[in-house]
């Protein structure tokens, strides 16, 4: 370990916590590794990665921690790759080939990319020794940005034949190390925690009114002049309007937010990373896994959405050891939209319906095939919501997961059909001319007619093989859509009413345990204790000290959190004025008037997919309420709605 240490990396020695973890991993053992922000946590799978006999997988839940984790592999002589959705067939086709043959010791992907049935029939080719999780809080309904498909791991650990896990995080509460170690059949003494205290960092909040912050954010950004640091806000809009005042008070700052075309948010990501721009202004999609050592301020101009994003952000700034400073201008004006985005993923209790409905329609067949995008649509569920029901759905043993599989297969001939044949001979000459033959066959592309080859006796995964295998060798041009899903119903006779009324308890639950982690942000941020040992408290570390004496707080500067400006009533306005254009496009639509629910939605800006179709946020009104708090805009529009007359009524 010392050795490749010295000899690869170019350290002389571990920091805290980084051998521990790497030593079980070498010992055979899975582990899980709870560092702070910027505390060395990809080391202890890089470095085991070269020392383990075959192929390391690294699942990361986003584009730039994999590309900022692979340049740095790169710079060390690391023979490491990735697999992602911007590369093209042939990219893909090329890393996977260098996996086969041994050469690849890293290979990073989405979780997503496991669904690609294509993509598991490669991994069961390859040797694995062991499976890395990047943001592994992931995996828990109790951490802050659950993901659903991260569930799925487990599984895939087991179908892989992966002897061995490696769990990295750097914001787990104890009740989400307690849910990643049961998952993964972690010791206790195989969890690594280096505590959540930071020395170096300086915690300030400070509470200003909403009209006074930008500038106050000028002042204190004047005064930091030549440093380099980051400033984050809600959303794009206010990124794009907080960059532009800063550049007229002589701060030059640039707008960073997932809006921007790519090839513009590289730019300005590799500006920062070089120097050449020494703040940005940006949403939560910038900094994630972004290894620049100089940030010397981290700046909330809006609340961040949880204690475990404000951990995260401030994460980014001093990871040098140096001394820097972490701003947050706290008051509760956008508290309303914080919590809107966490009302956007309950589903309503006939959009729930409207999929155990599609569900037991397809239960007679043992078998339960639909495309998530249009199963949103019909339901009008968000995707991520959705994907959550449906684990829900596993969990209760109503459902099984049996494979993902993309429905359509096309290709192009880059050579004749006739050239094609004749590259093979005897049994597989008759192979590749039964595909032939069963393809539609459009002016340039031809389809894969899965079925008829079945009759004819074709298995679907030795077709899928031949046409991979005649994409690497430059003789097609392959495309696959429709990722379809499929999943066995073990309860074919379950109670959709139950199901569905315990299931919106269950998102309602979630719902308040949310708008809680946003409440429990506010406290910490209003408390008159010590922020770092507050902080610190809340992850479960108890070593901090009580008192840091490098925060507001020990400064006696104890934060008071400004209310809301005042706004008009609701009672002064007249509902059928402020959605009149929505109730009437929606009822042209569906021949019937909006719930309370999404009529709230749209007036407090809260996308859902039937807005998309409508284009609802061109329409008069969306998101005219968005400041004030959802459940007086349900209440007023639950009145609202009842003395309205249906327009096609007599």
């Amino acid at each position: 370990m010392q050795a490749t240490l010295e000899a690869v990396f170019g350290h002389s020695r571990f920091r805290p916590g980084q051998e521990a973890a790497i030593g079980a991993v070498l010992a055979g053992r899975s582990a899980a590794a709870i560092f702070p922000t910027g505390s060395g946590k990809s080391l202890c799978y890089q470095l085991p990665a070269l020392m383990l006999p075959h192929l390391t997988l690294v699942v990361s839940p986003l584009l730039a921690l994999m590309q900022d984790q692979l340049a740095f592999l790169h710079r060390h002589g690391v023979a490491a790759a990735n697999i992602d959705s911007a590369q093209t067939r042939e990219q893909a086709a090329e890393v996977m080939t260098r996996a086969r043959s041994g050469e690849l010791k890293i290979l990073m992907i989405s979780v997503e990319r496991l669904k690609n049935e294509r993509f598991r029939h490669f991994l069961q080719q390859v040797p694995i020794s062991l499976l890395v999780i990047d943001e592994a809080h992931c995996i828990s309904e109790w951490g802050h940005n659950f993901r659903p498909d991260y569930l799925k791991l487990p599984d895939y650990q087991r179908q892989f034949n992966i002897p061995q896990a490696l769990l990295l995080t750097a914001t787990a509460t104890p009740k989400v190390i307690a849910d990643m170690q049961a998952k993964f059949a972690i010791a206790d003494s195989d969890v690594v925690t280096t505590g959540f205290y930071r020395a170096n960092l300086d915690l300030q909040v400070e509470g200003v009114a909403g009209a006074d912050k930008q500038a106050r954010l000028v002042q204190w950004l004047q005064a930091r002049q030549g440093q380099a640091g980051i400033v984050y806000v809600t959303q794009q809009k206010t990124a794009e309007a907080v960059a532009q005042q800063l550049s007229r008070q002589g701060v030059a700052a640039q707008a960073y937010h997932a809006g921007l075309p790519n090839e513009r948010r590289d730019d300005i990501q590799r500006r920062f990373m070089a120097g050449d721009i020494q703040c940005i202004v940006a949403t939560i999609a910038f900094g994630m896994g972004i290894d620049k050592s100089d940030i010397r301020f981290v700046a909330h101009f809006d609340l961040p959405k949880s204690i475990e994003n404000y951990s995260q952000e401030i994460g980014r700034a001093g990871r040098d050891g140096q001394p820097s400073e972490c701003l947050v201008l706290a008051n509760r004006d956008s508290l309303a939209v914080l919590e809107n985005f966490v009302y956007g993923d309950t589903p309503e209790r006939v959009g729930i319906a409207a999929v155990l409905e599609d569900l037991q329609q397809a239960a007679g067949d043992g078998q339960w095939e639909f495309l998530l995008g249009p199963l949103a649509d019909q339901s009008n569920i968000r995707q991520l919501p959705l994907k959550t029901l449906l684990v829900q759905l596993e969990l209760r043993g109503i459902i099984a997961p049996r494979y993902s599989y993309f429905s359509e297969y096309r290709f192009k001939y880059l050579v004749e059909p006739q050239a094609l044949l004749e590259r093979f001979k005897g049994e597989r000459q008759a192979f590749v001319a039964s595909i032939i033959a069963h393809c539609k066959r459009a002016r340039t592309w031809a389809t894969v007619d899965f079925d008829t080859l079945y009759q004819h006796g074709a298995e679907r995964a030795r077709v899928i093989k031949a046409l991979d295998y005649f994409q690497e060798q430059g003789l097609i041009e392959l495309e696959s859509k429709h990722m379809t899903e499929v999943y066995s119903v073990l309860e074919p006779a379950f109670d959709a009413q139950l199901q569905g009324d315990n299931l919106y308890d269950y998102f309602r639950t979630h719902e308040g345990a949310e708008i809680g982690r946003i409440h429990a942000m506010l406290a910490l941020f209003a408390n008159d204790q010590c922020l770092s040992a507050s902080l610190a408290r809340y992850f479960g570390d108890t070593e901090a000290p009580d008192r840091c004496g490098h925060c507001s707080v020990c400064r006696g500067q104890i934060a008071q959190l400004p209310e809301p400006p005042a706004r008009p009533r609701l009672g002064d306005m007249v509902f059928v004025q402020e959605c009149s254009e929505f109730l009437n496009r929606y009822h042209e639509q569906t021949g019937s008037l909006p719930s309370a629910t999404l009529a709230t939605r749209f007036l407090c800006g809260v996308s859902v997919p039937i807005f998309t179709r409508m284009k609802a946020r061109a329409v008069p009104g969306y998101g005219v309420l968005e400041d004030y708090p959802y459940a007086e805009v349900l209440q007023w529009a639950e009145s609202g709605l009842a003395s309205f007359v249906d327009p096609a009524g007599p």
